[in-house]
């Protein structure tokens, strides 16, 4: 998950209350951004009606109460969810917005979730009443709301194995556009981009270098002792770079002498180093150390980065598992996400069935019900006459063939036959949903406590490293 936010929607300056509520779930649902509506859902309310069920609900609620805040009323709040580009579907991204709308109000407030796809990450928008359901009471926000809302979509993406952005920071830190691909690389990225992609063929000289970075769509200008680049290609507006780039005023690891030094093995481009290290710890003791560190040096710069609360949560959960190793943590974490994902593609299997199970029991029974009166059109030669007085029983078994021939059945299954088979899936269904949230479960904890392990040895890493770079 990149980023979330919620915001209070109150009554926009020189429009009504239903014209602001109008406003905000018209943005939401937008056809040319959820596929015609399709990637609309709602929870206790219409989507197509839900501006005037909010409504609906603020006038019961004055009733009810007698309180009316007038201009100063919150009407609704606006969540935004946004997740990695081509880490999650349309589909799967709606439910987890759902998911996040109905664990944050814990049921008990109407919304709507709209899964916009008009840019290259796939982002939600949640829009939900701030009157309850039984129209007594309304949300009350929190100080740290927007906090709660981002700690919960990270919880739910990390239970999903989507990815999250460990400290988010408004103007610092991770750059969210770069993050989520919506900001096109820069000519001088592109360039650099091509430079790196043409050593990795491993050429022998800097002439073959220069040959096989025009063949990478960068194209060369020489004056004098001095080279310039410029990239070939399109950007994403239809676009190509004006201008060249000298050679020489690319960063210290892309000017001539570097990409010759690189060539001839002089000079490594240091790649990012990993998370984990590459030899074990003992995971226990070392947050077990951390938990205790309070007196040592740097504790209150690492108690900033790292929450002692997750930390002994972490430690607990480890010690219950028996797990000591990041290696192990790493393999029963990816082994959890498998299980759970393999029991959701069973549910999904027995739903699915269970739904194909009774529409065929719904055309069985029509079919059976229509096979003389189709007998008799046929035997009518089709006639015209005929078919007007039967036209709805003849259209019924004509589709039901037609369902038939789609599933390419040879032989009908007797409706006893179905019904079996449905109860036998219904009762494996319940089952495997006992099993679905102990595995979720299982599947949070694990992938919090992998996430949290993580973060931890990666800054006692760093923190050596620095300390090894003073001495």
């Amino acid at each position: 998950m990149a980023t979330s936010w919620l915001k209070p929607l109150h009554v926009n300056k020189g429009k009504t209350i239903a014209q602001t509520i109008t406003d905000r779930t018209d943005y939401a649902e937008n056809p040319e951004k959820t596929r015609k509506g399709e990637l609309v859902t709602g929870y206790e309310c219409a989507p197509r009606t839900a501006d005037v069920e909010f409504l609906l609900s603020k006038q019961q609620y004055a009733d009810i109460t007698g309180r009316n805040q007038g201009k100063h009323d919150i009407l609704a709040y606006h969540i935004r969810q946004a997740f990695k580009p081509g880490e999650i579907t349309p589909e799967l991204a709606n439910e987890l917005g759902r998911e996040l709308a109905l664990r944050f109000t814990k049921g008990n407030h109407a919304f709507i979730v709209a899964t916009h796809v008009d840019k290259n990450h796939i982002h939600n928008h949640v829009v939900f009443n701030s009157t309850t359901l039984d129209c007594t009471h309304k949300f009350q926000n929190f100080w740290g709301s927007s906090k709660a809302v981002r700690r919960l979509s990270d919880m739910i993406c990390l239970e999903h194995g989507l990815s999250v952005i460990d400290d988010p920071k408004p103007s610092k830190g991770k750059n969210y556009h770069k993050w989520m691909g919506d900001k096109e690389p820069s000519w001088r990225d592109k360039v650099m981009a091509a430079i790196d992609t043409t050593l990795d063929k491993k050429p022998t000289d800097f002439d073959t270098f220069l040959k096989l970075l025009q063949q990478a769509d960068v194209e060369i200008k020489q004056r004098g002792d001095t080279l310039s680049l410029r990239m070939t290609t399109f950007n994403s507006q239809g676009k190509k770079q004006k201008g060249f780039i000298r050679f020489r005023s690319l960063p210290d690891d892309y000017i001539e002498s570097a990409v010759r030094e690189r060539i001839e093995g002089k000079r490594i481009v240091q790649k990012k180093k990993s998370i984990a290290p590459a030899k074990k710890v003992n995971l226990l003791i070392d947050i077990q150390n951390s938990i205790k560190a309070q007196n040592s040096p740097g504790y209150e710069r690492w108690a900033k980065i790292f929450n002692l609360k997750q930390a002994a949560q972490t430690l607990l959960f480890l010690q219950d598992n028996d797990i000591t190793e990041i290696d192990v943590l790493q393999e029963k974490a990816q082994t959890a996400k498998d299980d759970f994902n393999n029991l959701s593609i069973r549910i999904n299997a027995a739903d699915s069935r269970m739904k194909e199970i009774t529409t065929l029991q719904k055309h069985i029974g029509a079919y059976s019900k229509t096979k003389d009166i189709f007998a008799a059109y046929r035997k009518s030669k089709y006639s015209k006459k005929y078919l007007a007085e039967h036209e709805d029983a003849i259209t019924s078994h004509r589709a039901a063939k037609q369902y038939f021939n789609e599933l390419n059945l040879e032989k009908l299954p007797t409706i006893k036959t179905l019904q079996a088979e449905y109860a036998t899936l219904s009762t494996d269904k319940k089952k495997m949903y006992s099993e679905y949230q102990q595995s979720r479960k299982y599947m949070q904890d694990i992938l919090t406590a992998k996430q949290n392990a993580e973060q931890l040895l990666n800054y006692h890493s760093t923190a050596k490293e620095k300390e090894n770079e003073r001495n």
